[in-house]
C-alpha cells in the first residue's frame, strides 16, 4: 500500500511542476470536481437518508463558514506556500534521499501532527471550545470537511507552518499534501457507504470510522482521530469500529456562520437546556400556599389540634423567620419547607399538600 501512495504521490507532484505558477487555481479546480462527486454519490447513494432541508442548511452553513475563513487567512494553502518558499532549503528532509521518499515522509510526518493536534483538540477543553464546532453538524456529509472555527484553523495554519520549516517541505510537496489531504478529508466525512470499506479501513480513515468519530457520546467521539491513516489510531490505542445512534453534540447549538463563529468562544461544555427554569423566591410562597389549602379543604388531624397548630407555625417560621416582620431567606423546594415537620412529612397530609405544591408550582416555572 506504501508503494502505492509514494506513485500517486510522485505522479501528482509531477503533474503539479507545471502549475506552480498557479497553485491555487489548480487545486482549488481539483478539490471543486472532487467535492461535486462525493456530493453526487452522497445524493444518488446515502448511507443515511438525510432530510433534505436540514442538509440544504449544513452545505449553505459549511459553505459560509469556509468563505469566511479563506477572506481572514486567503484559503490556508498561500500562507503554507509562503513558508515553504522561504525556508524548503534547509531542514531535516535534506538529509533524506530521493524525491519519492521525501515526498512520503512528509506527508506520513503530517498525518501524524494532524492526529495528535486532533487528540489534543479532544482533551483540552481551551481547544474543544472551538473543535466543537466541526463537530455540531447533526448532518454529517462532503461539506462538514470545511466546517472549522477560525481559531481553529489559525493554530492548525501555524503547526503546518512549523512543520515545514522543521522539515524543509518545498512548494511542491505543500500543495501535494494539501491537496490529497483534503480530498481524504473529503471522503471520509462524506454520507456514503461501499463495498470493501472495511478493508480499506484497515490503512485508512473511511467514511463508516470517521462516522464514529462525529457520535455525540464522548466515549465514542474521542476515536478515530486520524485524519489519512488508521494507523495511528491502532498504534495508540483510539481506534474503534461502531455503529453509532445519534451524530453531532448533546444540548442546543447554533447552525449560522455567524452562530458558529460565536459558539466557538463559548464555554467548553455548555450545561444542558432545562425544560424550565423555577422561580426559587416562589416555593417558600408555595410551600405556604399547599398547607393552608390543605388546611381550608378540611384536611385537619382530627384530634391533635396542637400537632396542627404547632405545623402550621413551623412554617410561618420558616417562611418568614422568628420576628416580626422579618423574612427569612426563601427555601428551596417544598421538600425542604416541610422537612422538619413531623406531621406533615410523616402524615398522611404529605402526599396530599406535596401534590397541590406540584400543580401549583408547575404554571410558574419560566419556559425557556
Amino acid at each position: 500500500m506504501s508503494s502505492e501512495i509514494t506513485s500517486l504521490i510522485t505522479f501528482i507532484e509531477s503533474n503539479f511542476t507545471g502549475f506552480s505558477s498557479m497553485p491555487g487555481v489548480s487545486a482549488a479546480f481539483i478539490l471543486l470536481i472532487a467535492f461535486v462527486v462525493l456530493s453526487i454519490l452522497e445524493f444518488s447513494f446515502p448511507k443515511r437518508r438525510l432530510p433534505a432541508k436540514q442538509l440544504r442548511q449544513s452545505y449553505q452553513t459549511n459553505a459560509g463558514l469556509f468563505i469566511f475563513n479563506s477572506l481572514i487567512i486567503s484559503a490556508t494553502l498561500a500562507p503554507l506556500l509562503m513558508v515553504a518558499d522561504r525556508y524548503s532549503d534547509r531542514g531535516l528532509l535534506s538529509y533524506v534521499e530521493g524525491p519519492a521518499w521525501k515526498a512520503l515522509l512528509s506527508f506520513l510526518l503530517l498525518d501524524l501532527l494532524l492526529y495528535c493536534w486532533h487528540k489534543l483538540s479532544h482533551s483540552f477543553d481551551s481547544l474543544w471550545m472551538f473543535h466543537k464546532v466541526h463537530h455540531n453538524d447533526p448532518y454529517l456529509n462532503v461539506s462538514t470537511a470545511f466546517r472549522l472555527h477560525i481559531v481553529e484553523l489559525l493554530i492548525i495554519t501555524v503547526l503546518k507552518s512549523s512543520y515545514i520549516v522543521l522539515l524543509g517541505v518545498d512548494k511542491t510537496m505543500v500543495l501535494t499534501n494539501e491537496i490529497l489531504l483534503t480530498l481524504f478529508i473529503m471522503f471520509h466525512h462524506s454520507n456514503i457507504a461501499f463495498s470493501g470499506e472495511k478493508r480499506l479501513g484497515l490503512v485508512i480513515i473511511v467514511p463508516y470510522l470517521h462516522r464514529a468519530h462525529h457520535s455525540t457520546e464522548r466515549n465514542e467521539h474521542d476515536t478515530n482521530y486520524g485524519a489519512v491513516f488508521s494507523i495511528w489510531d491502532r498504534l495508540f490505542g483510539t481506534f474503534i469500529e461502531r455503529k453509532l445512534a445519534k451524530i453531532g453534540i448533546k444540548n442546543s447549538s447554533p447552525q449560522t456562520v455567524l452562530g458558529l463563529v460565536k459558539f466557538g468562544f463559548t464555554p467548553a461544555n455548555p450545561a444542558p437546556v432545562p425544560t424550565c427554569q423555577p422561580d426559587l423566591n416562589l416555593n417558600a410562597m408555595i410551600a405556604e400556599a399547599a398547607y393552608y389549602k390543605a388546611e381550608k379543604r378540611a384536611f385537619t388531624p382530627g384530634n391533635e389540634l396542637r400537632d396542627w397548630l404547632e405545623a402550621k407555625r413551623e412554617i410561618n417560621r420558616i417562611v418568614y423567620g422568628d420576628r416580626p416582620g422579618k423574612r427569612s431567606q426563601p427555601v428551596k423546594s417544598y421538600a425542604l419547607a416541610v422537612s422538619p415537620i413531623s406531621i406533615i412529612r410523616n402524615g398522611k397530609y404529605h402526599e396530599i399538600i406535596e401534590r397541590f405544591c406540584c400543580s401549583a408550582y408547575y404554571p410558574l416555572c419560566r419556559r425557556c
